[in-house]
């Protein structure tokens, strides 16, 4: 029989099921219905549509349904103004936190929620009221969406709720949900004696994960034993700053699973395996944080401790054992596999059949139900896994996915007089704008304006160009907290664990310090 430390983690200690497997339940019984009335199918269709559509031979000269002639309906950039509402949600985020009479007020989910959703609501009654031009729609396939003849027009509105929740927002969180509840089924317990080559390794071994795993699943699965390693010492926030460097982002470069931006370049055709060529400025980049942060920790954080506290870590020192690989670990390989497999615009290999849109979102979350069912309550618990975390994330960045839309949008009509050129320019570009865009749909605006057709062979400045946009999106994502997800969702879980973690411009600092000395290198060597 199985014992309390075995015992289902769907379940509480009164027995109570997992609110959250309901929440599933309903989500999978509601897309179930969506797939009796064919509209799951019916998305893929559109979609494979437009795609055979514009890789047919005639495609420039027959326009069709899905790209309209561009003389009829140009779409016009709003203005510049209408960024306003982005800009003030970063400064929500950077400044509430430090403000007396906020501060509190701030740490609830539900106020981030209110503050997102103001916000995004004035970036949609722009487009409702003002803007009368057309709009692209991106889901689930591309359209041109013409705005009202007069009066509100909803039209625009929704197409631009449909592109940053639809195309953008619900995959990405869908995701993030699945890998954070997966791994924090697993548990690696220990106490490991904290000194700075403990840490390092923790890091190093982070940074090689996040490439196969994702910078979200390799964040997730080695945050918490950590911060348990590091639980007897003051000094842990520079430790957990260096984790975001290198876990959440700058390991990720050299898979497409890796980080969202490449996942995105390989559905545009680039060859699965073009990543690896990217070794080299991973090598340099991850080795110089791992150096830097030995050397930071050695000499300026570990000598500061208080002699009781090593003492007591020493004492405390353990062995570590891993626990809840099962069923966690096999689900966590379903994972990986449903993102690189059942995407909707590829066939699954070997067949000729698309995926249905959402088949994969739908998948995940069925993942994630059977950890919560199968996996052991004793580990969550142990690991003080909640749902805090990843609530942050959703109520932040659906404000952020709203507001950016007009940032994209200028970006989109304006990115080629940007003056961008060389392999190092679109490094920068690419790489500033991801700091505070998200890096998936950045990187996809600056694969756009390089001109970068893999199906021709990535030879000569194509190819250089591609460098310098995949390492712009992925390590500057580096330098601010909603520059990556997952950086994010570290910095909520070591609050948790009681690690008073640097505000919105105090973690810049740390970055431009360390971060951008390595970045420029990195842009000279290579670039």
């Amino acid at each position: 029989m199985h014992d309390a430390a075995h015992a289902s983690a769907a379940h509480d200690s009164h027995g109570r099921t997992d609110p959250t497997l309901y929440l599933i339940g309903a989500a999978l019984a509601a897309y179930g219905l969506a797939a009796l009335f064919g509209w799951p199918q019916y998305g893929r269709d559109l979609l494979v549509q437009a795609q055979a559509a514009h890789h047919a031979p005639d495609h420039a000269a027959t326009p069709d349904a899905a790209h309209p002639p561009a003389a009829d309906h140009a779409t016009v950039s709003p203005p510049l103004p209408t960024v306003l509402p982005f800009v003030l949600l970063l400064g929500a985020i950077a400044v509430l936190p430090l403000t007396p009479q906020f501060s509190h007020w701030w740490e609830h989910n539900s106020s981030k929620l209110l503050v997102a959703g103001l916000l995004g609501l004035v970036t949609l009654a722009y487009y409702t009221f003002f803007h009368r031009h057309p709009v692209d729609l991106h889901f689930p396939a591309h359209a041109t969406v013409a705005p009202a003849a007069a009066g509100p027009s909803w039209s625009t509105a929704v197409t631009v709720l449909a592109n940053a929740l639809l195309s953008e927002y619900v995959p990405f969180i869908v995701l993030l949900f699945a890998l954070y509840c997966i791994t924090g089924g697993v548990r690696i317990e220990g106490d490991l004696q904290a000194t700075p080559t403990v840490n390092a390794a923790f890091l190093g071994i982070g940074g090689l994960m996040a490439s196969f795993i994702g910078t979200t699943g390799a964040a997730m699965l080695l945050v918490r034993p950590l911060l348990e390693t590091n639980k007897e010492r003051r000094l842990v926030a520079h430790t957990l700053v260096f984790f975001i460097f290198v876990v959440c982002n700058c390991g990720g470069c050299l898979l497409p699973i890796g980080d969202p931006p490449l996942f995105l370049g390989y559905l545009q055709k680039v060859p699965f395996f073009w990543t690896l060529s990217l070794w080299k400025p991973w090598l340099i980049t991850n080795g110089l944080l791992l150096a830097g942060y030995w050397l930071w920790d050695t000499f300026y954080a570990q000598p500061r401790e208080r002699t009781a506290d090593i003492i007591r870590d020493v004492r405390a020192a353990g062995p570590l054992k891993i626990s809840g690989l099962w069923p966690n670990a096999l689900l966590l390989a379903g994972v990986i596999a449903a993102v690189a497999l059942l995407d909707p615009s590829k066939t699954l290999p070997g067949t000729t059949w698309h995926p249905w849109i959402y088949l994969r979102e739908a998948v995940l979350l069925t993942l994630v139900g059977l950890s919560l069912l199968l996996g052991s309550r004793e580990v969550r618990r142990k690991n003080g896994f909640a749902y805090g975390a990843i609530l942050e994330v959703a109520a932040l960045f659906v404000g952020i996915f709203i507001c950016m839309q007009p940032a994209l949008a200028l970006l989109n009509t304006h990115g080629a007089s940007l003056g961008v050129d060389s392999p190092r320019a679109f490094f920068w570009a690419t790489g500033l704008l991801s700091s505070v865009l998200d890096n998936a749909p950045t990187y996809l605006v600056f694969f756009t304006v390089a001109g970068i057709d893999p199906r021709d062979g990535l030879l000569g400045l194509e190819d250089a160009r591609l460098v310098g946009i995949s390492l712009g999106a992925v390590f500057l994502g580096a330098m601010t907290y909603i520059g990556n997800g997952p950086n994010f969702m570290v910095k909520a879980i070591a609050e948790q664990a009681g690690v008073k973690m640097p505000s919105f411009f105090g973690y810049m600092l740390y970055s431009f310090g360390v971060l951008l000395p390595i970045f420029a290198l990195v842009s000279y060597l290579f670039l």
